[in-house]
C-alpha cells in the first residue's frame, strides 16, 4: 500500500442540513429574512466527502433511516466517490440539523436520529471488511451521544487492534461540557491525534492561549491540534514542540462545515508521513476551500 492510497476510514453521524443564511441579527419571536438551502451534513460526512473530493479513498461508517433523507443523503456521498459502510434504520428517521448561520458564526439545532443507533459492530464490521484502511478518524458526537459512545469507543480500540492510526474531532463544545472533560479525555487517551477549535480547546484544556492547550491535550493524545478559525491553528506533538500555521485569507460565503474540511486536508496529508507545517498548510486549504462554498460539502465535480 503507497501512503496516497492509504484508506481513512471516517466513523459518525450522517445528516441533513437544513441552512439558513441570515440576512441579519436573529429576531427573537419574529421573522429575520433568509436564505435557506438543504443539504448534506454531518462533521463524519463531511469530513468524508471532503477526502473523496480530494482523490483520497475513505470509507463512512454511520447510520440513516430508510427514509428518503436517508436515500439522498447515501447517494450524494456516493457520487463524491465516498465508500458507504451504512446501516439502514427502518424505524428511525436520519439525524437533522438546523443551522442558523451569519456573520462568520452558526448555531445548530439538532436531532440525532439513527445516529444514535450506530452499534459497535458496525463498525467492526466495517474495519473487517477494509483490509486497506491506514488511519480511522472518530467524530466526537458518536462518543458524545450515549446510544452511540459504545460505537465509537469499539472504533477506536478495534483500529488500534488492526495497527491503524487514530484521531479524533472534539465536535462541539456545549456536548463535552455536558459530559464532563475528565470523562471525554479518559475515551479517547490513547488516540493519536485530537483536533479541538478554539471553545472545544477552552473546555478541554481550560482556558489560554491556543499553544499551551495544544500541548495539554497532546499530553492526552500524541498529537493536538488547535483550530482558531481566521487566526490559524495549533500543533503540539508527544515531545513538546509547536508549530503554528495561518489560515487562508479568503471571502466567506459559509463556515458551516469548515472545521471538517479542515480535518479532510490534515488527515490526507498524515498519512502519506507529512510532517506538521505541511499537514496544517494543507488543512487551511481545504478549510479555505470551504469557507468559500455554500454549504457544508464540496460540489461533486472532481477534486479541487
Amino acid at each position: 500500500m503507497t501512503p496516497a492510497s492509504a484508506r481513512i476510514v471516517v466513523v459518525g453521524d450522517i445528516v441533513t442540513d437544513v441552512v439558513a443564511m441570515l440576512s441579519g441579527p436573529l429576531a427573537a419571536g419574529s421573522d429575520t429574512p433568509a436564505g435557506i438551502r438543504v443539504t448534506g451534513g454531518g462533521q463524519a460526512a463531511n469530513t468524508a466527502a471532503w477526502l473523496a473530493w480530494r482523490g483520497h479513498p475513505v470509507t463512512l461508517v454511520g447510520a440513516v433511516g430508510s427514509d428518503d433523507a436517508g436515500r439522498s443523503r447515501l447517494a450524494e456521498l456516493t457520487g463524491l466517490g465516498v465508500r458507504c459502510a451504512v446501516r439502514r434504520y427502518p424505524d428511525t428517521p436520519t439525524g437533522t440539523v438546523i443551522v442558523l448561520a451569519g456573520n462568520g458564526e452558526r448555531t445548530m439545532i439538532t436531532e440525532r436520529g439513527a445516529n444514535l443507533r450506530l452499534a459497535p459492530d458496525d463498525v467492526a464490521a466495517a474495519l473487517a471488511e477494509t483490509p486497506d484502511a491506514a488511519h480511522l478518524h472518530l467524530s466526537a458526537y458518536t462518543l458524545l451521544d450515549a446510544g452511540s459512545r459504545e460505537a465509537g469507543r469499539r472504533a477506536l480500540v478495534a483500529a488500534r487492534e488492526r495497527g491503524l492510526t487514530t484521531s479524533v474531532d472534539a465536535a462541539s463544545a456545549e456536548p463535552l461540557r455536558r459530559v464532563g472533560p475528565a470523562a471525554f479525555l479518559a475515551w479517547v487517551r490513547d488516540a493519536d491525534l485530537l483536533l479541538a477549535n478554539a471553545d472545544e480547546a477552552a473546555v478541554l484544556a481550560g482556558p489560554g492561549a491556543p499553544a499551551d492547550q495544544a500541548r495539554t491535550l497532546a499530553g492526552v493524545t500524541r498529537h493536538a491540534v488547535v483550530k482558531n478559525g481566521a487566526e490559524g491553528s495549533v500543533w503540539a506533538g508527544p515531545d513538546g514542540g509547536v508549530v503554528e500555521a495561518a489560515a487562508r485569507r479568503v471571502p466567506v460565503r459559509d463556515v458551516t462545515g469548515a472545521g471538517d474540511a479542515f480535518a479532510a486536508g490534515l488527515l490526507a496529508a498524515w498519512v502519506t508521513g507529512a510532517g506538521p507545517a505541511e499537514a496544517l498548510d494543507r488543512a487551511a486549504e481545504l478549510g479555505a476551500a470551504a469557507v468559500a462554498t455554500l454549504g457544508a460539502r464540496p460540489v461533486a465535480d472532481g477534486p479541487g
